[in-house]
């Protein structure tokens, strides 16, 4: 064969086999899960597997598995009219819900989230707001 006919199949073979494959689109779920207020009452099977209780830090309880856990914590903080309110909260990440007590021992579902370490801001239905901070 002639040398120019090689380096054509060369190349051409290289521009063949070089060529990246067309990258799968990455499937989003539908469902994103989101910690709710009712979280604190129950333990589902599925939790109580992975369930860890370590008092030398400030949770109540964790479950899960490495790098995906959830932790219940008790807060204490204030309200806008400065009140006293405590209360359970489920933290996953940076965001979670919980129940909180106030003076007049009503309770209010809450979603929270860090704003610094060991403080949260909280919103509950009404859309009042609390700066929470764990036990």
């Amino acid at each position: 064969m002639n040398r120019p006919f090689l380096l054509l199949l060369l190349f051409l073979g290289c521009m063949l086999s070089c060529q990246k494959e067309p990258s799968q689109p990455k499937v989003q779920s539908l469902y994103e899960e989101k910690i709710t207020p009712e979280d604190v009452k129950t333990l589902t099977p599925q939790e109580a597997k992975t369930y860890h209780r370590d008092t030398v830090y400030d949770y109540e309880y964790r479950t899960g598995t490495s790098g995906n856990y959830e932790y219940q914590y008790q807060v204490y903080g204030l309200n806008e009219a400065k009140d006293s309110i405590n209360g359970l909260i489920n933290i996953k990440g940076k965001y979670g819900a919980g129940i909180l007590i106030d003076n007049n021992q009503d309770t209010l579902t809450v979603e929270v989230e860090w704003i610094d370490y060991g403080v949260l801001k909280g919103k509950d239905q009404r859309g009042r707001y609390y700066e929470l901070r764990v036990h």
